[in-house]
C-alpha cells in the first residue's frame, strides 16, 4: 500500500517560490504564468516540462495560447500542495529561465 504525500501548507510553500502564487481555485494549489518570445518557445520549454514531468510521474495542469504557457500544480491523491510539486515548480522556474536567455 502506497502512501499519499504529506500536504505542505500553501503560505510555506509560496515562500521557497517567488515566482509563483496561489491558484484561483477552490483547491490547494501553485500556479504561474509565463510568457515567451512566440509559440515555438513557449512549445519547446512544454516539451522539456513535458519529458520531466513523464520521469517523475508528476504531471502539471496547463494551458497554451501563442507564446503564455499558464501552469497549475497540485499534488491530487493529497489533495493539495507537497514536496513533488514544489520539485517540479523549481525545474519549470529554471527551464524557463533557460529558455528566456
Amino acid at each position: 500500500m502506497t502512501t499519499a504525500p504529506q500536504q505542505i501548507d500553501l503560505a510555506t510553500a509560496l515562500e521557497q517560490l517567488p515566482h509563483w502564487s496561489p491558484a484561483d481555485e477552490s483547491r490547494p494549489a501553485i500556479f504561474r504564468s509565463l510568457k515567451f518570445a512566440d509559440f515555438n518557445a513557449a512549445f519547446g520549454f512544454m516539451a522539456r516540462v513535458a519529458i520531466e514531468a513523464e520521469k517523475r510521474d508528476h504531471h502539471p495542469e496547463w494551458f497554451n495560447v501563442y507564446n503564455r504557457v499558464d501552469i497549475t500544480l497540485t499534488t491530487h491523491d493529497a489533495s493539495g500542495v507537497t514536496q513533488r510539486d514544489l520539485q517540479l515548480a523549481a525545474f519549470i522556474d529554471a527551464a524557463a529561465k533557460e529558455i528566456a536567455q
